[in-house]
């Protein structure tokens, strides 16, 4: 019997974008899944041909739902339940690196903080 809707929770975490059940529904109800644009909560039906984009790590999947699924289903299945239109990530040179201080190293001096604002592109005059 072939479906012709699913939960939007049930489907992220039967093609394994989630790892449990809770955590999908935790997603949609955070607001990092979107449906065709639009916020989804976890019971919304979701069609084949909708759009899911899923913020995950600080960057979105976006993916086309090609075949519905309500149960957990192996990596080989799940690759075939949705096409994968998620752009490359930023190469490492754009992505910004942080500053970090060591543990305990307390406040920074008054040299430091004018070189960690030189580094964040602060302008200070």
């Amino acid at each position: 019997m072939e479906l012709t809707s699913a939960r939007v929770d049930s489907w992220s975490w039967g093609v394994r974008l989630f790892k449990t059940r809770s955590m999908a529904t935790t997603a949609c109800r955070a607001g990092h899944v979107k449906v065709n644009g639009d916020k989804a909560k976890a019971a919304q039906a979701l069609h084949i041909g909708d759009e899911v984009r899923v913020r995950t790590a600080g960057f979105d999947r976006v993916l086309i739902v090609s075949r519905l699924v309500v149960k957990r289903v192996g990596a080989s299945l799940a690759a075939e339940c949705y096409v994968d239109h998620t752009p490359p990530p930023p190469p490492r040179e754009e992505v910004a690196l942080v500053p970090m201080r060591d543990r305990g190293a307390g406040r920074p001096t008054k040299r430091e903080r004018r070189e960690i604002d030189e580094l964040r592109g602060h302008i200070t005059e």
